[in-house]
């Protein structure tokens, strides 16, 4: 996920607000922070934790296997909680992630092969190299399904803590930083897609290519309101899980049909706006509201259609899907799974094969495949360092790389569905390793930061 935030909303000219502007302000200026998602996200880790260990735990675990029911005509669903949330709610986040994938390749980072390269390569190594350690410690043994779980980066987390260093790092960094998170979720995305699949029902998987053509179809038609598009996703998703595909995946096949273009372009948009606003203000007069007046309430309806038509549905769907993922669904999918009960027997399984495999993909692995495969590209003249960006600081950022948290419970789920014990083992790893990537990735960068300095002052 992207740490693209939305500014707040302009003050009143008057200077007054309603009130409930006025009591919601300082939550809306939190949520508007870079950092809001890591924080909320890390408070419910922090709850999940607490209450897993709590005298209450019996009662975490039986919430999250409450059975769920919803029949809608010919169709059943049976299911609990926690596969609602872990099934159907990420499916959401995975949509999101594709958007942004879709954002970056058109007109971001990964538009053109000298952007993506250094991104690429980092993302790459930080791939290769954790999988490779997981698999090497847990070769031959029963934890050997697990070698996807050390390969994600979770870009809330990561982000979230390169936030709290401010402007003292480059924005290029950032930048790198998020690409290098949208390239290793295309990695995480693929290997979910082809290793972490039951058997393929190839009916249904022929409905779901069916119904991935109708949207493609819709966006050639020009068809662009998001409710067209959320009901085939609904049915593409269905599909999908019939077919033995996880569910999830159909999020970002999803994403991939949804329209990225406009309507209009920008000079069409400025005059026809000028023209609609010229329109609003020869319709004032004394004594006239907008709720009578027919000249005004049709330029602010040619307005709308100008603004929807100037902005790209991609974008609009993203904007408005970010809060909801970052403050919803993530707390939620951290709230339902990283309660894991922190007993003797629990500490002893930091020398389990597959508690150690995770430690050392997440807190080794990561940062050396990202250093060393970051370095030979521009060794090898395929990309260059953004500008203002030291090997320190990609030091740094290599180690924020070692986050793996969201994606990695979530794989480590799908790997070991059928082994509560092993499954246990595996999100002390993430939560240990998580924890200390982090602080190193901070620490790190904190030393290799530097202050901005002020401006000089005016002479005279």
């Amino acid at each position: 996920m992207s740490d693209r935030i939305d500014p707040p909303l302009p003050q009143p000219a008057n200077g007054t607000q309603p009130l409930i502007n006025r009591v919601l302000a300082p939550f809306a200026q939190f949520a508007h922070t870079a950092s809001a998602g890591g924080v909320v996200l890390l408070a419910c880790t922090a709850a999940a934790l607490a209450w897993a260990n709590s005298p209450w735990a019996a009662s975490y675990h039986h919430l999250w296997e409450a059975s769920v029911a919803l029949d809608i005509g010919p169709v059943a669903l049976r299911t609990t909680l926690h596969h609602l949330i872990n099934d159907g709610l990420m499916a959401v986040f995975f949509f999101l992630v594709g958007l942004e994938i879709k954002r970056e390749v058109l007109v971001g980072e990964l538009a053109s092969l000298r952007q993506a390269a250094l991104p690429a390569a980092a993302a790459l190594g930080g791939i290769a190299v954790p999988a490779a350690l997981y698999a090497a410690v847990n070769a031959g043994g029963p934890g050997a399904a697990g070698w996807g779980i050390p390969m994600a980066t979770d870009i809330a987390f990561a982000l979230g803590v390169l936030a709290l260093l401010g402007d003292r790092v480059p924005a290029g960094l950032k930048v790198f930083l998020a690409a290098l998170a949208i390239v290793d979720d295309i990695g995480a995305v693929l290997v979910i897609a082809l290793f972490y699949t039951g058997g393929v029902e190839w009916g249904a998987l022929a409905l779901a290519g069916g119904l991935l053509l109708l949207a493609v179809g819709a966006n050639a038609a020009g068809i662009r309101r998001p409710w067209a598009y959320a009901v085939i996703g609904v049915a593409l998703w269905g599909a999908v899980a019939a077919s033995g595909v996880h569910a999830t995946v159909a999020g970002v096949l999803l994403a991939m049909a949804i329209p990225s273009r406009t309507r209009i372009d920008e000079d069409q948009f400025l005059r026809r706006t000028r023209r609609s606003v010229e329109a609003f203000e020869s319709g004032c007069g004394p004594g006239t509201t907008v709720l009578t007046n027919q000249v005004q309430q049709e330029a602010l309806l040619r307005l709308e259609t100008l603004c929807e038509q100037a902005q790209a549905p991609l974008l609009t769907v993203e904007r408005k899907l970010h809060g909801l993922v970052a403050f919803g669904i993530m707390p939620l999918f951290a709230l339902a799974n990283a309660g894991v009960r922190l007993t003797v027997g629990e500490a002893a399984s930091l020398a389990h094969p597959v508690t150690l495999g995770v430690v050392l993909g997440l807190v080794i692995g990561k940062p050396l495949g990202i250093l060393l495969f970051s370095w030979a590209a521009v060794r090898l003249g395929v990309a260059a360092l953004p500008q203002g960006v030291t090997w320190g600081l990609v030091h740094g950022v290599a180690w924020l790389g070692g986050i793996g948290f969201t994606m990695s419970i979530f794989v480590a789920g799908l790997a070991f569905a059928d082994a509560p014990a092993l499954l246990a083992t595996a999100k002390v790893g993430i939560l240990g390793a998580t924890f200390v990537a982090g602080v190193s990735g901070w620490v790190l960068l904190r030393r290799g930061a530097r202050p901005r300095r002020p401006l000089p002052p005016l002479p005279g």
